[in-house]
């Protein structure tokens, strides 16, 4: 399976701030990429290295086999980005904002985008400012997707749809990918990284902590803990031998104890925070 994302050391720093440190992954052709972490994590900066946008301090993007930097101008055709905010004109109508992405593009994607404002359900003849947020969304969308790339770069693109839309999106993707494009999908919503992504990376503090399958990632020997003594309660993921915290928990005087598979949240959020036992 080919490569269609590497980044290699990829970092990035703002000053003081932080942004990425020695990021290495890849993503392969015809994936559902999940790229997942709290605010600050380093997912933005890791997007607009790839597209060229940022000139990071060191490492190394290829995208297509090409140097992100290098060859910038023509990987960026093969790509359609949605980022989290899209701003349009807002007196232009949506047919001309539209119309406009592909003319920028030199393409005639008239008939794409028909198909994706009939499934989207967008009118097409309101202006822009007179959408809401989940239709400013649905411009974004069809912008992205309508020069059918072959590598789709979502950043946070469901926050506005109502879920019956999310739906739609998604199974425009699938549709997508199954006829041999690839998409980058960075996101907080971890029921749709469990849905629809066969990889995630998990980002915290602008390192990566975490890459595999998404069934590994959510399936593992982690257990949820809730433990009440003393009349004060604590909960926590233990990811170590359940007979040793068993031993442990034996020599304490509990009131109450549970242990139950953790939520998906949980899960993640086990990632985001750092291990805890």
């Amino acid at each position: 399976m080919s490569e269609v994302i590497r980044i290699e050391k990829l970092t990035k720093t703002y000053g003081k701030k932080r942004g990425v440190t020695e990021l290495d992954l890849h993503v392969n052709e015809k994936e559902i990429y999940g790229f997942i972490g709290p605010n600050g994590a380093g997912k933005s900066t890791t997007i607009r290295s790839i597209l060229g946008f940022l000139n990071y301090d060191s490492g190394r993007i290829e995208v297509f086999g090409k140097d992100s930097i290098k060859e910038h101008t023509g990987i960026l055709r093969e790509i359609g980005y949605m980022p989290s905010e899209a701003l349009f004109y807002p007196a232009m109508k949506v047919s001309e904002v539209i119309k406009f992405a592909a003319d920028v593009r030199g393409l005639d994607c008239r008939k794409e985008a028909d198909m994706l404002c009939e499934r989207l359900k967008l009118d097409t003849g309101k202006r822009i400012k007179e959408l809401s947020l989940g239709n400013r969304k649905k411009v974004s969308i069809v912008c992205a997707m309508q020069h059918k790339p072959r590598l789709f770069i979502f950043d946070e693109p469901s926050s506005g749809l109502d879920p019956l839309m999310q739906n739609t999106f998604f199974t425009l993707i699938k549709e997508y990918v199954d006829a041999g494009a690839t998409c980058f999908l960075s996101t907080h919503v971890l029921s749709e990284v469990s849905r629809y992504c066969d990889r995630a990376a998990v980002m915290r503090e602008g390192r990566l902590i975490k890459e595999d399958s998404v069934e590994n990632l959510i399936t593992s020997s982690a257990k949820n803990i809730k433990i009440t003594m003393n009349g004060k309660s604590e909960e926590y993921i233990y990811n170590g031998d359940i007979n040793k915290l068993i031993r442990e928990l034996a020599e304490k005087k509990l009131d109450n104890l549970y242990i139950e598979e953790p939520s998906l949240e949980d899960m993640f959020m086990h990632f985001y925070d750092g291990e805890k036992a």
